[in-house]
């Protein structure tokens, strides 16, 4: 059985001042359901109710972490966020106090008001409330999600529901106090552990069929009010050990930057937030102009005919028109050529994420024989003898040769440079312009869960498409109806993710169809009518879709016209005008 243990992780913060001795401490928590280790998307576990329920996602924030010393003091963990995320694993608090016995300590579930309604854009890459890491921000509205968790349940019938359980409002930040000991001078490794099952059921039980599956924490609601209610009971002391420190990870170095260069300015949006750049290959102008010459250029494919730019086309938002692209050889691709902007925060490529860093990405389609064809060899050899390319990989690379490392840097360098912010719904948050009646509609529907227990019959968008980037970059069943590809399920091997595909962003969406990872709807008009009424049931379907009704959340014709109208405002003229083949620019 596979055990779960989150770390919380050290965000922001100050160490504890002043001359006294200090202590080392780390926190970690573990999570179980009826007496063992909480397994994930396991139909297995039970309510008092009777209901069996699984868990897909589970992720929260702890912050205002304090310990109580023997007289009485309470000693705070200065500026500590916590997060921790099911799905991405082991992560690490590790803080200084001083060196004092301690006799219990508390932290809250949930943030203080103050950082609950911070600017989400002012946040580093990996920081706790940076909303791409931790996925728990109310996208265009304030503040944060405490606690998430989705799942599914068998109802009354043996049918598979989705269960959303979204806790927030400054009103329920929640307390937990847990008496310890830990000796003066002592290194402490606390362990803590999450009980699943008494947060559902001790002292308030839950029923998903009773209490709802759905909660966004509205003022007065039943289920946020039983969750405030069991979650303090759900932590427990396990045990304290000795804390190990562990080694510190150097930084990566830049990869063979010339002796002269300039830095290329990265632009993005205010309400962007921030991306986690590759350290090791910072943006400059002359690798993003190499970058951009390889991406435009013919001679990438083995017989000269097609470039990147053949399926991943400017005025496209480089995406194709095209069902499925043509290779070199005029065979069709294997899945619809996604869009390629605004890449600086994905950390996973293609439709299934198989590969992890774009300077990979980049080798699958020049070396796939229905793609460009070329072995990296002879492309070496190609752009070695291309006295252009002598001279833009002198000015890009020390050593100034042509290798495959260098060929990878640079065309990740140009495709980290396309970036789309402008269009004119960002003129419009940005009081520059004004959006029509109805695109302010369908912006209201986006934004709005549909959940009829608390009389809210939006379109849902927002789960998978929210915040500023008008995606959460994750992977989703979304209720197409299951074909041969199983996505990203064949490349991880889990059964629990079939038929998940990546969510590509809805900026530039007018631009982009046809749409989906087959291409198999071909207009906006179709997208909006598939979510409204079309989504096919299965057992992997996000559970964001598997809670509405089997019938579908049934637009009337005019929201599904506003819908679209709203769709359309996120186009960037940027990206749907034709550029210089030579030198198209992604600012």
């Amino acid at each position: 059985m596979i055990r779960f243990i989150c770390v919380l992780i050290l965000v922001a913060g100050n160490p504890v001042t002043g001359s006294e001795e200090k202590s080392r401490f780390r926190i970690s928590i573990s999570h179980t359901v009826e007496g063992g280790p909480l397994l994930r998307d396991s139909l297995r576990y039970l309510l008092p109710s009777g209901e069996r329920f699984s868990v897909s996602r589970l992720s929260y924030l702890l912050s205002e972490i304090a310990f109580e010393t023997e007289d009485g003091d309470w000693v705070a963990a200065e500026d500590q966020v916590g997060l921790f995320d099911l799905q991405k694993g082991l992560v690490s608090l590790e803080f200084e106090l001083p060196s004092r016995a301690y006799r219990a300590m508390r932290f809250s579930l949930g943030l203080p008001p103050g950082l609950n309604h911070s600017d989400p854009a002012r946040y580093p890459a990996r920081h706790a409330l940076n909303p791409v890491h931790n996925q728990l921000h109310w996208n265009w509205a304030d503040g944060y999600i405490f606690f998430a968790l989705e799942g599914k349940f068998s109802d009354e019938v043996g049918r598979l529901k989705g269960f959303v359980y979204h806790f927030a409002n400054d009103e329920n930040k929640v307390v937990v106090s847990l008496p310890l000991k830990v000796v003066d001078s002592v290194n402490a490794h606390i362990e803590l552990n999450f009980d699943l099952g008494r947060l559902l059921s001790f002292p308030a039980p839950l029923s998903f069929a009773k209490d709802g599956f759905s909660t966004h924490s509205h003022p007065g609601d039943a289920i946020a009010s039983k969750l405030k209610k069991n979650l303090p009971s759900a932590f427990q002391l396990q045990r304290i050990i000795e804390f190990v420190k562990r080694e510190a990870v150097t930084p990566p170095k830049p990869i063979d930057l010339p002796e002269a260069y300039a830095p290329f300015a990265f632009k993005m949006s205010r309400s962007f937030p921030m991306p986690d750049l590759p350290a090791d290959n910072p943006l400059i102008k002359e690798r993003v102009e190499l970058g951009r010459a390889l991406f435009f250029d013919r001679q990438l494919s083995f017989n000269g005919e097609v470039s990147c730019s053949s399926c991943h086309q400017p005025e496209n938002a480089f995406s194709d028109e095209r069902i499925l692209s043509l290779g070199a050889t005029t065979t069709e691709t294997r899945r619809h050529s996604m869009p390629l902007f605004n890449l600086a925060w994905k950390n996973a490529f293609f439709w299934d994420g198989r590969v992890s860093k774009l300077r990979e990405q980049v080798f699958h389609p020049i070396q796939h024989p229905d793609e460009l064809g070329i072995g990296v060899q002879d492309l070496v050899e190609r752009l070695r003898l291309d006295p252009k390319y002598k001279r833009l990989f002198d000015r890009a690379f020390s050593p100034g040769t042509v290798t495959r490392e260098h060929i990878g840097l640079a065309l990740e360098n140009y495709l980290l440079s396309l970036v789309s912010h402008k269009s004119r719904f960002d003129e419009a948050m940005a009081g520059r312009a004004r959006l029509s009646e109805e695109e302010k509609r369908g912006f209201e529907l986006f934004m709005t869960e549909y959940e009829p227990r608390s009389r809210q019959f939006g379109a849902d968008c927002f789960h998978c498409h929210g915040g500023a980037l008008f995606t959460d970059n994750q992977f989703h069943n979304n209720g197409l109806k299951p074909g041969s590809d199983k996505g990203r399920g064949a490349f991880s091997g889990r059964k629990t993710d079939d038929f998940k595909f990546s969510t590509p962003s809805l900026r530039n969406v007018a631009l982009t169809a046809p749409y989906m990872h087959d291409g198999s709807i071909h207009s906006l008009e179709e997208v909006v009518r598939h979510y409204s009424e079309g989504v096919h049931q299965s057992e992997t379907l996000d559970p964001n879709l598997a809670k509405h009704p089997k019938e579908g959340i049934r637009l009337s014709e005019s929201d599904q016209k506003a819908l679209v109208a709203f769709l359309h405002a996120l186009t960037d003229p940027t990206f749907s005008a034709v550029v210089d083949a030579e030198l198209p620019r992604g600012n």
